[in-house]
This record gives structure tokens, C-alpha cells and sequence, in this order.
């Protein structure tokens, strides 16, 4: 794995939250049923005691959601500008205080415009976010397609609070064959950002590495994975016209609808190489009663 630790690390708490919770419910025949939900609660994130975001989160990585929602945003760009995050449940809030005490820079310029995204849960990006994408540099990846099958493989195992209880989604940093890591919450934008917090706070880099997501492929999700580096962005789910777009703008690898042994190359097929011959197709035979429409 491609790492250079940073020579800094905010002081955090760690307040990681259950995902899954115990609750009952009555099934079809009228059974009582112990079953399992996912945690959802708000958290609400400041900066140097100015409000940013109310995040709705499973809570699981609360401090690295934090760092990652900042990083993917391009609120704060370097880490160690950050002195502190403190996560308290009790009152729904994460304070981030920075070495300066004076916030986010421009701030006032950034909040201008926010967007709603079409991620579940409602995830929002910033205008200056947008403005920032288009000076990302990607690294032409280079994949072959039994190694695609084997992560698609490997992936799937590993959404182990959607097992139990359903209504998250599973994000993952991976390498050609592998995960390195996988995070779910109620929202995969969210996964992402926690994601993003822990490549920020180890010094992974993202440039020889894939980033896998249960859910569609949308320009938030985009942005987000070509924030963190990583120049190939795979899904079991379908992508839409303007995340494709934007895919194809920057440059990123989109492959997509991928589950067993299939999957959709959007964009980048150039980059990956196939080792499987399509099947031979047989026409088949007329429908019985069809009319000759020749």
C-alpha cells in the first residue's frame, strides 16, 4: 500500500457509536421479531465554533467523517491547520479548532452556494468544491479484468452491518484485487468522507488504488473520489448522465452494474485489460405464433 504517514495528526477523540441497534417488529404472520436498524443521528460539525454542516450519520467513525467531509470539500486543504476534533455525542456536535482560531478561510465566499446532491440521506457540496475539481490530476490506471472479478468477489463479503439490518451503504478504498478498508453509513457520500478522513489522517495516497461503492455513481460521488486521488471508481449500482460527465472530463475510470462476473465500463476502457472472450451468441429461435415481419 502506497503510504507516507503525515508528520501530523490532530489531537481526536474516539466516539465511534454502534451501527445496529435492537429493536422488535411483526412480520407477515403476525410474529413477533427481534431484529436489528441502523443508528441515524445528527451531528452537527463547527469550525473554530462556526456552524458548517448537520451531517445524518450511522456514527461509527465520527472523527474521521469530520476530516474527510472538510478534505472533500476543500474547506481546509491542509491537516495540519487542524489542532483538534472533539466529538460529543450529548450534544450532537464535532468542534474542529484549528491552530489559528479563525476558521475556515473565506468563508463567507464559499457559503454563497450550497447544492443539494441526489446521494440518499441529502448530501450538499459547495460551489468552491466544484471550481476546485477540474485542477485534479488523475493517474492512468492499469487493470485487468480477472482482477476486477476478484475485488468484485472480495467486496461483497464485506457490507456486514447491511447484512444485519439493512438501509446503509458500504464504501471501500481498494487496491487491484483487494479492500483496504470499508465503512458504511446511512449514506454512501458519508462513507466516502469517512474514508476520505483516514487516507488524510495515514497518508495513504490515492493514485494506485480503486474506490468501490454500493451505491449509483453520481458527480458527487465523482468529485469526491477525484478529491481523494483515485483515478477509478467502481460500482454494483448504475451511474447517471452528469457524474458520467464529469467522469469523462477528469478522466476517471468509471466501471459500473458490476456483480459476479459482470460489469459496464463507462468510462476509461482503454485502461482495462480483458482476458475473457464473449460467449459465442446462437440466435435464437422464433417466438412460437410470432408473424414473419421480414
Amino acid at each position: 500500500m502506497n503510504v507516507a504517514a503525515p508528520a501530523y495528526r490532530p489531537i481526536m477523540t474516539d466516539e465511534g457509536l454502534d451501527p445496529a441497534h435492537g429493536v422488535s417488529a411483526v412480520n407477515e404472520f403476525g410474529e413477533a421479531r427481534d431484529v436489528f436498524v441502523p443508528g441515524e443521528i445528527p451531528l452537527t460539525l463547527r469550525v473554530d465554533g462556526m456552524e458548517v454542516v448537520t451531517l445524518m450519520t450511522l456514527g461509527t467513525q465520527p472523527e474521521a467523517l469530520t476530516l474527510g467531509y472538510i478534505r472533500n470539500q476543500k474547506l481546509i486543504e491542509d491537516i495540519s491547520t487542524i489542532k483538534s476534533v472533539t466529538v460529543d455525542w450529548d450534544r450532537e456536535l464535532v468542534d474542529v479548532e484549528t491552530h489559528t482560531g479563525e476558521g475556515i478561510s473565506d468563508w463567507q465566499e464559499k457559503m454563497k452556494r450550497r447544492i443539494i446532491t441526489s446521494g440518499c440521506g441529502q448530501g450538499t457540496i459547495f460551489s468552491c468544491t466544484v471550481d476546485k475539481l477540474y485542477e485534479v490530476k488523475l493517474s492512468p490506471p492499469t487493470l485487468k479484468q480477472s482482477s476486477l472479478y476478484n475485488l468484485i468477489k472480495n467486496v461483497s463479503k464485506l457490507n456486514d452491518v447491511y447484512r444485519v439490518s439493512g438501509a446503509v451503504h458500504g464504501c471501500g478504498l481498494c487496491t487491484a484485487e483487494d479492500s483496504l478498508m470499508h465503512i458504511e453509513d446511512v449514506g454512501r457520500h458519508n462513507a466516502a468522507d469517512a474514508i476520505a478522513g483516514r487516507m488524510w489522517l495515514e497518508g495513504i495516497a490515492g493514485e494506485d488504488k480503486i474506490f468501490y461503492t454500493t451505491g449509483r455513481l453520481t458527480s458527487e460521488i465523482v468529485m469526491k473520489t477525484a478529491f481523494m486521488g483515485i483515478p477509478v471508481l467502481l460500482s454494483r449500482s448504475g451511474v447517471t448522465r452528469m457524474g458520467l460527465e464529469l467522469a469523462q472530463e477528469i478522466g476517471m475510470t468509471m466501471i459500473a452494474r458490476a456483480k459476479g462476473k459482470h460489469f459496464l465500463i463507462y468510462n476509461g476502457a482503454e485502461h482495462v485489460e480483458l482476458d475473457d472472450k464473449p460467449p459465442e451468441r446462437r440466435t435464437p429461435p422464433p417466438t412460437k405464433g410470432m408473424r414473419d415481419l421480414s
